[in-house]
């Protein structure tokens, strides 16, 4: 039995990349609950106008590279990324003005909303693709590693080396302060209280004077920081690919709803479920079972391929809507 070449399998290959993945969810999972909790619809353009806000940073990126500018270890991206997330943010407020202000003075029904997301969804999509095709981009620069495989075997003398890469370590360290910001501007300021009584209950809102406008605005401006800065910690870690985008909303919206649709803690908790259950059930736990002196055979002890990760998302998604629809927290029935 090797209990510490276990470990350090199991925090390489699971622990690690699905504590990565699981922030960049959840920040996405904050994004479409701000959304859904205030504005009142399911905004199923959410992962292209992730794609769109990583694309302005990633061109804003290069064009600091060309200046010559370089942060050492870290990466360029984090110095554009305020760039990226002001015309996110101009883009999303121009959206709401051209399209859904509209049906929400209409009073619509969420699902005209949602129908319209659809369409913006396809907008945002072309959008991306022009700005900056759809080949797959690589933009993250600085040191590769925190940790390496050979310097870890080296120092510690087990079998097996444990690697933890910039990009992860930046993703976790920026979610946790990202969420830290968005709680506390929620909790103590004036504006965040008026989004959430005005979320609670709107008409009361209305009678206490809050702007309905300025509520709207902030949320938007809000979910497009949030949504860039998920997309660029998700296109540091893996690539930026704008299909990639398409396909993480399925992830986005599990981890959302699994938590409950409308709590930001659900969201959170939501975002990390889904990840770990993706990186679990598709990882061969072979090496680590036999690690721990137990013959597997020829047997790779894996439930899934890695190619239908996102079925696990799925499956989540409807067991959650099946027997608790309100989520792990409570939010609002879906």
């Amino acid at each position: 039995m090797d209990i510490l070449n276990a470990l350090v399998t199991f925090l390489n290959f699971v622990f690690i990349p699905a504590a990565a993945y699981g922030a960049q969810l959840a920040l996405g999972a904050l994004g479409v609950t701000l959304i859904y909790g205030i504005l009142r619809f399911s905004n199923f353009a959410h992962g292209d106008t992730m794609a769109f806000g990583t694309a302005i940073t990633i061109i804003a990126t290069w064009g600091l590279q060309s200046l010559g500018i370089s942060l050492g270890p870290i990466p360029v991206a984090l110095l554009a990324l305020p760039i990226g997330i002001a015309g996110c943010a101009l883009t999303v407020l121009a959206t709401d003005r051209v399209v859904y202000r509209f049906y929400r003075r209409k009073k619509s029904d969420p699902i005209i909303l949602v129908m319209a997301s659809v369409g913006v969804m396809f907008i945002m999509n072309g959008l991306t693709r022009i700005l900056i095709g759809v080949d797959e981009i690589r933009f993250a620069d600085g040191a590769r590693f925190v940790i390496d495989v050979r310097g870890f075997r080296e120092w510690t003398g087990l079998q097996e080396g444990l690697a933890l890469r910039t990009t992860q370590l930046i993703t976790v360290v920026v979610a946790v302060l990202v969420v830290w910001a968005l709680f506390r501007f929620l909790n103590k300021t004036k504006s965040g209280k008026a989004m959430r009584a005005y979320s609670d209950n709107e008409d009361l809102a209305l009678l206490s004077g809050i702007d309905p406008e300025r509520v709207v605005r902030l949320t938007w401006i809000i979910a497009a920081g949030l949504m860039t800065i998920a997309g660029v910690l998700y296109g540091l870690d893996k690539a930026f690919k704008p299909f990639n985008y398409f396909q993480i909303l399925l992830p986005i919206f599990a981890a959302a709803i699994v938590g409950g649709l409308g709590s930001p803690i659900g969201a959170i908790a939501g975002g990390f479920i889904v990840a770990f259950s993706e990186v679990a059930i598709t990882y061969p736990w072979k090496k680590v079972v036999e690690y721990l002196g137990f013959d597997t055979g020829n047997s790779l002890l894996q439930l899934m391929s890695t190619e239908y990760k996102f079925a696990v998302s799925f499956v989540i998604l409807i067991i959650v809507l099946l027997f608790r629809p309100t989520g792990l927290f409570r939010g609002k029935s879906v």
